[in-house]
């Protein structure tokens, strides 16, 4: 594909990413940000994108790869390791992270409507949201990685189904 046509292609999807960042961000600002990473990246890229893949879904998986490395930068950088001598930080007296009686019922209507799902469901998704990645799911399970990932996505849809009063 030549460079003229990659670029008519890519400003061709600028409003379809756009949607898709703020799907994904769910912030005006931050969808900007992100779909400026995502064009600067598939234009540094063009060279390794090949004529017959799909390049819609080649740029849209560019902007969702970009969005998790992003959010999993930020939650490394919240993590707190305390390196005092005698553990000062860790002996200090911890909240319990709900800060209002809502925020502890929330939480248990979550827990609830995860554990009302069935085994084939509830296992998976558990695992994903405790760390573990994929193919260590897929591993312990001894499920195909395709079926772990289909059973995440169909967990994660269900809850937000289940949840949509909480938006």
């Amino acid at each position: 594909m030549g460079s003229s046509n990659f670029q008519t292609k890519l400003l061709g999807l600028q409003k379809n990413l756009l949607n898709f960042a703020y799907i994904l961000t769910s912030n005006r600002d931050d969808a900007y940000d992100l779909l400026q990473d995502t064009t600067l990246k598939a234009l540094d890229n063009q060279d390794k994108y090949v004529d017959n893949v799909n390049f819609k879904g080649w740029v849209f998986t560019i902007m969702r790869n970009i969005f998790i490395n992003n959010y999993r930068k930020v939650v490394r950088s919240a993590t707190i390791i305390d390196q005092t001598e005698d553990l000062y930080h860790l002996n200090l007296p911890q909240d319990s992270g709900f800060e209002t009686p809502e925020g502890s019922v929330a939480a248990k209507e979550i827990t609830a409507a995860i554990d009302a799902f069935s085994d084939d469901y509830r296992i998976p998704f558990s695992m994903h949201v405790a760390g573990y990645k994929y193919n260590e799911i897929a591993e312990k399970m001894n499920l195909p990685l395709g079926t772990v990932k289909s059973r995440i996505f169909f967990a994660r849809q269900r809850l937000q189904q289940t949840l949509k009063d909480y938006r």
